[in-house]
């Protein structure tokens, strides 16, 4: 009897509390990276807006005479998008259709959206719309914005003793 007793007791395990809290601050962790870090599905937002559109996610960065601006739009076809620029909005919105509903037996999961997608995005410096293009490949939409005359860098040179100004010039990128 007192050799079972033994065995018992070595198959015991001991509480660590600070393992259970690194755990439980683990979740929490993974909690609060879900609600506001990363609420956004393949589309963006998990919700949309209060009309039941998608947000579009966007990369956009600056060149040296023009802003990029890429977002992935799968299964789209080029005339279904709609981009506007109007002062320093962007705008671009499209809607997604479902090319089969499936009448017989039950979905197990669907995860394809469908629907109505929009973004307005606050340009950072003034560009030329007139001088925008806009490409779209394998589901890949690629705007160029030139920037306006305004908005480009200028090197201006710095002047040493004498009381005439050295003339600006363009910095050539």
């Amino acid at each position: 009897m007192v050799k079972k007793e033994e065995s018992e007791m070595a198959n015991l395990t001991r509480w660590d509390p600070f393992n259970d809290m690194l755990s439980l601050r683990q979740a929490m962790d993974r909690l609060f990276e879900d609600a506001w870090v990363r609420p956004w599905n393949a589309w963006g937002s998990a919700s949309g807006d209060s009309n039941g559109a998608m947000t579009l996610p966007i990369d956009l960065y600056e060149t040296g005479d023009e802003l990029v601006l890429e977002a992935t739009v799968p299964g789209m076809k080029p005339e279904d998008i709609d981009i506007t620029v109007q002062g320093d909005v962007l705008t671009i919105k499209g809607d997604t259709k479902s090319d089969e509903t499936v009448n017989e037996g039950n979905y197990y999961r669907r995860e394809r959206r469908f629907g109505q997608f929009y973004r307005q995005v606050t340009l950072p410096v003034s560009v030329r719309s007139d001088g925008a293009q806009a490409h779209f490949e394998n589901g890949v939409l690629k705007l160029r914005l030139p920037k306006a005359e305004e908005a480009k860098e200028r090197k201006i040179p710095v002047a040493s003793g004498s009381s005439t100004a050295p003339r600006i010039t363009e910095h050539a990128a």
